[in-house]
């Protein structure tokens, strides 16, 4: 009877340690993830002259977020610029708390955002119009740690963000100007070789023969649809705004403002150099880049 009793209480003591064990493991599955933004004017030269514009970080477009379903992310915004800017958080189920918060000029606000079951694309922007064209960036949200995708695993992915370029300095005084058409479209920032200015740069996807590619795409122009193509490649859509979706296949995505959308690009045409292109649907400007091959297919 003592035996007995005794591995009963073996039994439920190891079933509790299992169960303490089991609730650890799932619960430190989540993590906490911190950015640290810095709002700051820099000078950049696109479209033949130099102007001022809001950055994060110095760089536009702003700096990648990248964390798993379900974690937690705490971006710690310092204002550096002239100006008072709130951030938009666009997508996300649950409302971000301060989100209409005004970051004052040499002051930081810290956002919480709790992923819930949003996966795949979704991005961060500046609110006001003046400010939303240059400060904007991805936010990427991989499966959770014990998760697969639901298509086939894709060599690596590539961050795409559509914009736009005004000539003019953007400020709050002048606002108007950011909702109008924008004076050159941008590939990642890059302007691409169509508007005839020597220091604008051009977009270059590095690609594997037969790799497999999962391309986010945003759209962070304001006020424009743009039309995506890479010549003589088609597209697999596996996802949009954050959630997975039916396959379906085409040769061109079009990306209605705000919009994000996740698709695979096999890399199985012939080893070379090909067009990308991006355009809005007014057609005013068509903006390139490249995609080259980096390896032989052995014909």
């Amino acid at each position: 009877m003592n035996i007995k009793m005794g591995s009963q209480k073996h039994h439920v003591l190891l079933l509790s340690v299992l169960l303490i064990l089991n609730s650890l493991l799932f619960s430190g599955a989540d993590e906490d993830h911190y950015y640290e933004f810095i709002l700051q004017e820099t000078e950049i030269t696109k479209l033949c002259s130099t102007k001022t514009i809001l950055t994060v970080n110095g760089s536009f477009p702003g700096p990648e977020i990248r964390v798993r379903r379900g974690d937690t992310v705490y971006v710690n915004v310092h204002n550096q610029g002239r100006s008072a800017v709130s951030f938009d958080w666009q997508g996300f189920e649950d409302p971000v708390d301060g989100s209409n918060e005004l970051i004052q000029p040499g002051k930081n606000f810290t956002y919480e955002i709790e992923l819930d079951d949003e996966i795949g694309t979704l991005w961060w922007h500046a609110r006001s119009a003046w400010a939303k064209a240059t400060v904007h960036g991805a936010f990427v949200i991989l499966p959770a740690a014990d998760e697969e995708y639901p298509f086939p695993t894709p060599t690596s992915d590539q961050i795409i963000i559509f914009g736009e370029w005004f000539k003019q300095e953007l400020t709050e005084a002048n606002e108007t100007i950011a909702a109008g058409q924008a004076d050159g479209y941008t590939i990642n920032g890059h302007l691409g070789e169509t508007y005839g200015c020597s220091n604008d740069t051009t977009y270059l996807l590095e690609v594997a023969y037969e790799g497999l590619y999962l391309l986010r795409l945003i759209n962070a122009v304001a006020n424009e649809t743009m039309v995506f193509a890479i010549a003589q490649h088609s597209f697999t859509t596996v996802g949009q705004n954050a959630t997975y979706s039916q396959r379906s296949f085409s040769t061109s995505l079009t990306l209605a403002p705000g919009q994000t959308l996740d698709v695979l690009l096999g890399a199985n045409q012939n080893v070379g150099q090909y067009y990308i292109t991006a355009q809005p649907s007014s057609g005013r400007h068509n903006t390139t880049g490249v995609i080259q091959y980096l390896t032989s297919t052995g014909v």
